[in-house]
């Protein structure tokens, strides 16, 4: 037991928090010293999370504890550095937020700590060798699996998206477009190309691709739960059999990310930590869908991924996961 990780959870209540939980309890070398809560301290974190009835004897703290090697912040935009600025967190300890407070690199240093972008498919020499971990959006995620090869190879053009999204994506507190009775039956776009992800998109795109062209994103509010769909087309004079030789080749060696000659779809990737894409030709524009669950691969999976690399275990260690299917 003493070789484990040992990983405290802030903002265990929530629903990254949650999967976090569900995940962490079931990795073979994480043991959870404690997940934080304010509004829940002292209950058993079955009372939040009925999945995890009978799963574990863990209750939310009211303390955090220094007694960990990995802290996971599963917390909202802008409460992270608030977290850091009114908490001592020990240097040794390493350092996953979940939230984006650390993304972009005018934000990377923060109180002397250096947060690395941790998309594995575009920084995993980077991320094996860092401390902290700024874990990328979800919108952000699907899009860039997307477009990483183009970008990679400098031949993406203008890039048109759009993506839909379950509830979950929303957060766990009630809004006027989160609740059942709004939701049910309805879709409707929202944030049309002002995403707050797209500047961590346009960073990674500009590291690849200095003189890159502009990404166009509409991003749509769905009738499920969970998981995201995203639709990328831009100009390309490739021919379908050498975009998919480009997308393999580049994919080879990345454990959660599938190309697929067959069209794909959420159901493959709800519960799990994978990204599947699939390409099609239409005349001279190349039609790229990609499908992540928002918080898996989206996020807490990916954190897991992370802290994987972090750790030196192998990168899907915890994260082989069965998708629901049906």
């Amino acid at each position: 037991m003493s070789n484990k990780i040992k990983a405290g959870i802030v903002g265990g209540a929530g629903y990254t928090g949650g999967e976090m939980l569900r995940l962490l309890l079931n990795h073979p070398q994480v043991d959870i010293v404690f997940a934080h809560s304010r509004s829940n301290a002292g209950e058993h974190v079955g009372k939040v999370h009925n999945d995890l009835v009978g799963e574990t004897d863990l209750r939310f703290a009211a303390e955090l504890s220094d007694d960990v090697d990995v802290l996971f912040l599963c917390v909202g935009h802008g409460e992270a550095k608030a977290f850091l600025q009114n908490n001592q967190v020990k240097e040794s300890i390493k350092i996953i937020d979940l939230s984006q407070d650390f993304r972009l690199e005018k934000d990377a240093n923060f109180n002397g700590r250096e947060f690395v972008y941790g998309l594995p498919e575009y920084n995993k020499d980077a991320i094996k060798g860092a401390k902290n971990i700024a874990n990328p959006g979800c919108f952000a995620t699907a899009i860039q699996l997307g477009v990483l090869p183009l970008a990679k190879a400098g031949i993406l053009n203008e890039v048109h998206t759009t993506g839909i999204t379950g509830s979950t994506g929303a957060g766990q507190k009630l809004a006027a477009t989160s609740h059942f009775s709004w939701r049910a039956n309805n879709i409707q776009a929202y944030k049309s190309l002002t995403h707050q992800h797209l500047n961590e998109i346009m960073q990674t795109i500009g590291v690849l691709q200095p003189k890159h062209e502009q990404l166009n994103f509409i991003p749509w509010r769905g009738d499920f739960t969970r998981g995201i769909y995203v639709t990328s087309y831009t100009k390309s004079d490739m021919e379908i059999d050498a975009a998919y030789e480009l997308y393999n080749n580049y994919y080879a060696s990345h454990p959660f990310t599938h190309v697929s000659h067959d069209m794909i779809d959420i159901k493959q990737v709800v519960n799990t930590n994978k990204a599947m894409i699939h390409l099609e030709k239409a005349g001279n524009q190349l039609v790229i869908h990609s499908a992540i669950d928002n918080l898996l691969k989206g996020a807490s999976g990916q954190a897991v991924q992370n802290m994987n690399l972090l750790c030196g275990l192998a990168e899907d260690m915890g994260l082989r996961l069965k998708a629901t299917s049906f």
